[in-house]
């Protein structure tokens, strides 16, 4: 099997690939680090939210490390430019002044902090989803990698994260338990906007769509189930039956880090495919509870720990979570192994080999358990 079949195939769960598929993304200064050992030029792809960009970006490092799949995603469109400020900062295509941190960007300036009304909302100019060049290093990379490997586009902040960076988590948080008016209009302004997103890399012919907020925590959901029902499972089933109404092979993928177990049945009664990042040592997310119960209605993609593992853990100790995570969630299929996080600047390079490694010495079906 190439890369495309053996991810297809995982995540299909009819039938078993050759072994366990994996995937990994990596911070900058990893990035960088790779790019040097392989001799690989970094390819930079700017996402619409900056924080993003390490997502799409350099596939063909990632790919010539051992992924089988390419990440794309939403650029910024042809001849757009940030504006920038005198204090080092600039703002994004959603209003929000963004700080150059050492890592990733800050939020310090929302653009309906001040002024959320349904007035505001329905008048701020919201960026083009097809804008002229929003897609041309997308349509580059499904050229070079659509035959041999498995192209997903990222369309995290999806809405629920979007929505609050335009107004500051505290206020928008209180906002929702208070119904305010504009929230609904908000969201819909997003959801629209990402449903743009959406059905063009549906029509582009990407093999699975990449949708996903964090509305979990270390201990439960940002949010309760409730409102999360109320506000946002409606907005996602209609998103969620856009891509498939628009390509019906695509797959369809949902990311939120935390504990977001309470959910999941209606993330798949509303059409979820995958799961993603599968946060491991929170509630509700025991490997072998996933699986059997939810296994025969989603697929799971990441699972290896970021936050302890990875950075702290030697090569034996990854090599021997790894087997274990595969051994459970790989069974019958329906495994694409991953970080549960972009690999941090705090990982070596010789834990990111050692996790590559491990998924191929311990993926191979029939699995040992």
């Amino acid at each position: 099997m190439n890369s495309k079949e053996r991810v297809r195939t995982a995540l299909l769960r009819k039938s078993l690939p050759d072994r366990v598929p994996v995937q990994f993304d990596l911070c900058r200064s990893l990035l960088e680090a790779f790019g040097e050992k392989y001799r690989i030029p970094v390819d930079y792809t700017v996402s619409y939210y900056e924080d993003v960009t390490y997502r799409i970006s350099a596939n063909d490092l990632r790919t010539a490390m051992g992924s089988d799949c390419a990440i794309v995603g939403a650029s910024l469109p042809s001849g757009y430019r940030h504006r920038a400020t005198e204090d080092g900062c600039f703002y994004n295509e959603f209003g929000m002044k963004m700080k150059p941190g050492p890592l990733y960007m800050d939020v310090v300036e929302c653009p309906f902090a001040k002024n959320a009304s349904d007035n505001a909302v329905r008048d701020f100019p919201f960026p083009d989803p097809l804008a002229d060049g929003r897609y041309d290093k997308a349509k580059r990379d499904i050229e070079k990698f659509g035959k041999t490997h498995f192209v997903i586009s990222d369309v995290e902040l999806t809405i629920f994260e979007m929505a609050w960076h335009m107004v500051g988590l505290e206020k928008f948080l209180t906002d929702m338990a208070m119904k305010e008016s504009y929230v609904g209009i908000l969201l819909d302004k997003i959801k629209e906007f990402s449903i743009g997103v959406c059905k063009r890399m549906a029509e582009l012919g990407v093999d699975g769509i990449w949708t996903g907020d964090d509305v979990g925590t270390q201990k439960g959901m940002m949010i309760s189930p409730k409102m999360w029902r109320s506000l946002f499972k409606p907005r996602l089933a209609e998103i969620f039956q856009e891509i498939k109404a628009t390509n019906r092979n695509v797959t369809v993928m949902y990311h939120s880090d935390g504990a977001v177990a309470p959910i999941l049945d209606d993330l798949a009664d509303i059409g979820l495919e995958v799961l993603n990042p599968v946060q491991p040592n929170v509630p509700g997310h025991d490997p072998a509870e996933l699986k059997s119960g939810h296994g025969s209605r989603l697929s799971f993609w990441g699972a290896i720990d970021q936050q302890e593992l990875l950075p702290r853990g030697t090569p034996e100790e990854i090599e021997k979570e790894v087997a274990k995570r595969i051994g459970i969630l790989g069974a019958g299929g329906g495994y694409l192994c991953a970080p549960a996080h972009i690999v941090q600047a705090d990982v070596s390079m010789e834990n990111v080999e050692a996790f590559i490694a491990a998924v191929k010495k311990h993926g191979v079906y029939p699995l040992k358990g």
